[in-house]
């Protein structure tokens, strides 16, 4: 296993993945798609390795596709992913107010995406399409419509007494 940002590569679960995916280059995005959902981010040493194992890959080659889509993330991301459309509906109808309220609340500071302790990462979307349901957040795959400031504070308290049980 590889260090990377304190934590753990396991390069047999990197093959796996590689194996599953195919094992080629043409599945470059569909590998790295399986690796960010197991390690909530693209580590360093991971994008490495597959660019070494992979025939026709090389390191700065992967790096490159990493980088270019905005889907990958070079940065651990939280437990709870909290995505905050911008799109033109959402915008009209308030989602910088609830964005604003969400990095608040949150006591994020000014450009970080990750609350320190690591469970909450926070991003703007350009669409999420659900326009009718504008201001829009997706906390983890769940869809939150018509976000306020005070909702989106209660949603996050929620999740946090959840998890700290």
């Amino acid at each position: 296993m590889a260090e990377v940002n304190s934590r753990k590569v396991d390069t047999k679960r990197l093959d796996s993945i590689i194996e599953a995916c195919g094992g080629d280059k043409s599945h470059l995005i569909a590998i790295l798609q399986k690796v960010q959902e197991e390690y909530k981010y693209l580590p360093e040493n991971a994008l490495i390795y597959i660019g070494t194992k992979i025939e026709g890959l090389s390191p700065a080659t992967v790096y490159g596709v990493a980088t270019f889509y905005s889907q990958f993330s070079l940065d651990p991301k939280g437990k709870f992913e909290v995505k905050v459309c911008d799109g033109t509906a959402c915008h009209v109808r308030g989602s910088m107010p609830v964005l604003n309220a969400i990095k608040a609340h949150l006591k994020l500071e000014d450009g970080k995406m990750t609350t320190s302790d690591g469970l909450f990462s926070v991003e703007t979307v350009s669409c999420l399409g659900a326009c009718g349901l504008a201001p829009v957040c997706v906390i983890n795959g769940k869809v939150y419509p018509q976000m306020t400031s005070d909702a989106v504070k209660i949603v996050l308290d929620t999740l946090l007494a959840k998890e700290r049980g």
